[in-house]
């Protein structure tokens, strides 16, 4: 019988599962893809390690190479830690773990389920006041005696649910951004249909408040305030010397959601970018649960 799997199924059969991009590719499965294709070497997984490379020679056919340093050193692995004392409840740190692995509502602690993390670093970046660190829970074991085959099956399972997550979450945003068009079209049509029934106003008569004025007013004082509450947080840290300290490295996901934020509160007449606005209903690049009063994610 023919096995059904592809090169590219096999390649990632044998990698870590950690999903941590150190590869250069967004997750394991597209580096699979990539080393099937011949787009990329099979020594770019520090997770691997040495082991990793043997496995993945192996199954290609090639010699056993060193990893390549430019991806990073095979290492014992890293559980990320979060001091709850610091966390102030932003939700980056759970918004880039690849597994789910942390857990937390916007503006309250969050902590790291210890049996779901891979080590994958990618928690660190975002983290506005900077209060996870990663330790080695692994002794001198490093590589696949760091990490076991279970471990990896069950990371490679959370991955690709979260996956499934983030689609459902796209797609209801876009559901809801389209019936926010579609009523506000019907809504111009209606008042268009009325006025041109409705007599005329006498001249100087007052004219009705718009209703979605003042939503739009009352949405903008709520934000502010909580910007306003966020400045205050922001000094108070700054003066203990516990502000914002990892500034430099942040991933191109996590600053779209930076930047897609900054855009809504341009559009709301809201120019600080001191904290990070009230989850919108917006389509996928808005929609994520930064919370209001946090201080200002980095840029």
């Amino acid at each position: 019988m023919t096995d059904p799997k592809t090169l590219a199924d096999r390649i990632e059969d044998l990698l870590p599962q950690t999903q941590c991009t150190k590869c250069g590719y967004a997750a394991c499965r597209p580096y699979a893809e990539a080393i099937a294709e011949g787009t990329a070497n099979y020594n770019q997984c520090p997770p691997g390690g040495a082991e990793g490379v043997a496995r993945l020679a192996s199954l290609l056919g090639r010699p056993v190479i060193p990893i390549n340093p430019v991806n990073g050193i095979e290492r014992p692995r890293p559980r990320a830690v979060i001091d709850e004392n610091i966390c102030i409840g932003c939700t980056l740190c759970a918004q880039a773990c690849p597994v789910d692995a942390i857990v937390g509502a916007a503006k309250q602690m969050h902590t790291v389920v210890e049996s779901l993390c891979t080590g994958c670093d990618l928690c660190v970046p975002p983290c506005p006041v900077d209060c996870i660190d990663m330790l080695p829970v692994t002794g001198d074991l490093t590589g696949w005696d760091a990490w076991t085959q279970e471990q990896a099956d069950a990371a490679r399972e959370r991955h690709d649910l979260r996956l499934a997550r983030l689609e459902r979450e796209r797609e209801a945003a876009e559901a809801r951004a389209a019936a926010r068009r579609a009523g506000a079209a019907g809504s111009a049509a209606a008042s268009a249909a009325a006025s041109d029934d409705a007599p005329a106003s006498a001249p100087g008569a007052p004219q009705p408040a718009a209703a979605t004025d003042d939503a739009e007013a009352k949405k903008r004082a709520i934000i502010q305030a909580a910007l306003d509450r966020a400045r205050q947080k922001k000094e108070a840290l700054a003066a203990q010397g516990d502000g914002p300290k990892n500034t430099a490295s942040v991933s191109a996901e996590v600053q779209a959601q930076i930047d897609a934020a900054e855009a809504r509160r341009r559009r709301l007449g809201i120019a600080s970018r001191e904290a990070e606005s009230t989850r919108d209903d917006e389509p996928p690049a808005d929609d994520n649960n930064n919370a209001p009063d946090a201080p200002p994610t980095k840029r």
